[in-house]
């Protein structure tokens, strides 16, 4: 998979994607991840990528020439399965939605910032418009990193244990259960002893009740007997 993200702060992203899983699913090339910064395809003197709004108000837009010039390129060279928008007022991010976009080859993303970005690019480029949560931020990088996140590690291949991601929370609609690491008894409180007994039938029951459970006390809303 490759993973195209355009934003005018690219520093922001240098760290997210440069640490653990996401690194080392770059290493493996199992994924190839290119940040691209708006300002370059800003051709004024100062590089400028985003102007105040049309009819007044406060904040300013980021404009729709980089935005085009910098996709235009990038579609000439390859086709994208989606265009993704990270937008406050998107779709909101699931494990279903993440399990999705695993499956594509080439996805591209565009980080918004200030008050947003100039609305003819959403129609004209964006495929997809996704969100991370009922809230505002500063700018979509960090929600792009979420996004990334959430997707790459669902490749097969980039987990080193396989059945990871298919028990993680959500998967199957319900929540993950409680895990245990040594030592088995710690201040007093100690291992559930199913756990400890070597039986993995009566284990695989015991997860699947705690998950059915947690669910049913964490996300009753959502909960399917």
């Amino acid at each position: 998979m490759r993973i195209d993200i355009i934003t005018g702060l690219p520093k922001l992203l240098e760290s997210p994607l440069q640490e653990s899983i996401l690194k080392r699913a770059q290493e493996k090339e199992i994924v190839e991840i290119v940040v691209h910064d708006l300002r370059a395809y800003a051709h004024d003197k100062h590089h400028t990528i985003d102007d105040t709004p049309y009819g007044g108000g406060a904040g300013m837009v980021l404009k729709p020439e980089p935005f085009f010039e910098c996709v235009e390129e990038l579609k000439a060279q390859r086709k994208y399965d989606e265009i993704v928008f990270l937008s406050a007022d998107g779709e909101v991010l699931t494990q279903k939605v993440a399990t999705k976009l695993s499956l594509k080859n080439n996805l591209m993303m565009l980080c918004g910032h200030y008050k947003g970005i100039d609305q003819r690019v959403r129609d004209m480029l964006v495929t997809r418009e996704i969100s991370i949560g009922d809230y505002v931020l500063t700018g979509g990088e960090l929600a792009a990193a979420v996004v990334v996140d959430a997707v790459i590690r669902l490749i097969p291949g980039v987990l080193n244990d396989g059945e990871s991601a298919l028990t993680d929370s959500f998967q199957d609609d319900l929540l993950g259960c409680q895990q245990f690491t040594r030592p088995a008894e710690f201040r007093g409180l100690t291992v559930p002893e199913v756990l400890l007994s070597g039986d993995h039938k009566e284990i695989d029951r015991w997860r699947q009740e705690q998950r059915e459970q947690r669910t049913k006390r964490l996300r009753g809303d959502s909960f399917v007997s």
